[in-house]
């Protein structure tokens, strides 16, 4: 695995995160799919970027052949699967020609994937599990990675919807913008106009590769086992397959933080894994939330997050408004560690090592604003790494 390509892979998940303005668990979720190749699923309201965040990683991922359906209750398996061949059809042969159509892509999007009706939900179930595409009643294997399906609503009880639901492991809900100045820099279309970085096939796929390599240790293997135990007292029961699927997602979350091991603060992906109904949610969330983070971890994690995410932005606008807005940032970043190390001093050494890496960058945004070539000859600088590609 070369230096390169993590770099690469956290240059993506940053430019996405400055580009989708509180995004970034769902932006960490679809990474996570790729590399592991599951499924995700998006839940919000319309007009919430599940469409758009899902068209720009499959520009982001060169190479890939990429297919979007928006389905109705009126759609044809024709639409999806594609039109009955009618050279095989005159000689009696049922055959559909499947050219740009889902069972030829790497990359799907599905949008309203609830409105998928008997005519074709048969076919996508097989799809999307075995990656098995019955053409003429002839099993063909489908080159599929992941699809990324997206619903304005859950679906109700009684539709036949539920083996669709549940083929899907990783599960967002999305809501509006929140943050007042997020929602500001939105409505300006901040980062809109930044040149995103790229991947090929071939990177992906020797990514993906990697992520299979990371290695779970015991630690992690007994601490799901004693959530298992928790969400059971709780009556909720996540199948064992969905438990053995869990684990590619951990790998794929260590490997997009440039780690070859899972770590039990991992564990905290899985509260996008582990429930069966919207009423489950916030339960296995506490539970998994407890086994995995403890509040310190918590507020390093986001500190760290919030603070690549000034940084990068930096790097996309080197106006001098920006770059004072971008400082105010980092230091009441700093001055939240301080405060954080202060009240929790068994916790030094792990706060002091996010705070030189925060002030670091804190010092690099002022030598940007006083030296608008700053970053230019940063970047000509040959082998030249900075801070927020080691975060």
């Amino acid at each position: 695995m070369t230096i390169t390509n993590f770099k690469k892979l956290e240059e993506i998940r940053q430019a996405l995160n400055s580009k989708f303005f509180e995004r970034e668990n769902e932006v960490e979720g679809i990474l996570i799919a790729l590399l592991s190749r599951q499924h995700m699923l998006m839940i919000g309201p319309a007009g919430t970027a599940k469409s758009a965040l899902s068209v720009e990683l499959a520009k982001i991922v060169q190479g890939a052949e990429y297919f979007q359906w928006l389905l109705t209750r009126f759609s044809t398996p024709e639409e999806v699967f594609g039109p009955l061949s009618l050279k095989d059809l005159e000689l009696g042969v049922y055959k559909r020609n499947t050219a740009a159509k889902m069972p030829e892509a790497n990359l799907v999007f599905l949008d309203e994937i609830f409105k998928a009706n008997s005519a074709i939900l048969n076919s996508l179930l097989t799809i999307i599990n075995e990656r098995l595409y019955y053409n003429n009643g002839t099993p063909v294997k489908v080159p599929l990675m992941s699809v990324i399906g997206a619903s304005n609503e859950y679906p109700e009880d009684g539709e036949g919807l539920e083996a669709l639901f549940d083929r899907f492991l990783l599960r967002f809900e999305l809501d509006y913008i929140a943050d007042e100045t997020n929602f500001v820099s939105m409505m300006k279309g901040t980062g809109q106009n930044q040149v995103m970085p790229s991947m090929t096939m071939d990177e992906l796929i020797q990514l993906q590769f990697f992520a299979d390599m990371v290695t779970i240790p015991d630690e992690v293997y007994e601490i799901l086992s004693e959530i298992r135990n928790e969400l059971r007292d709780e009556g909720i029961r996540p199948s064992d397959r969905r438990f053995k699927q869990s684990l590619s997602v951990l790998q794929a979350k260590a490997l997009i933080n440039q780690r070859q091991v899972v770590k039990v603060e991992d564990i905290i992906i899985l509260e996008n894994t582990l429930w069966e109904t919207v009423d489950q949610k916030y339960a296995v969330s506490a539970i998994i939330r407890n086994h995995s983070l403890d509040i310190v971890t918590q507020a390093l994690y986001s500190i760290r997050n919030e603070a690549n995410e000034v940084f990068y932005c930096i790097q996309q606008d080197h106006s001098p408004e920006a770059g004072m807005e971008a400082t105010q940032k980092m230091k009441a970043l700093v001055a939240d560690l301080n405060k954080l190390k202060s009240n929790n001093q068994s916790r030094k050494v792990d706060i002091d090592a996010l705070l030189e890496k925060v002030i670091l960058m804190e010092h690099e945004l002022l030598d940007s604003i006083l030296e608008p070539w700053y970053f230019d000859a940063q970047n000509e600088k040959k082998g030249s790494t900075s801070t927020f590609f080691k975060m």
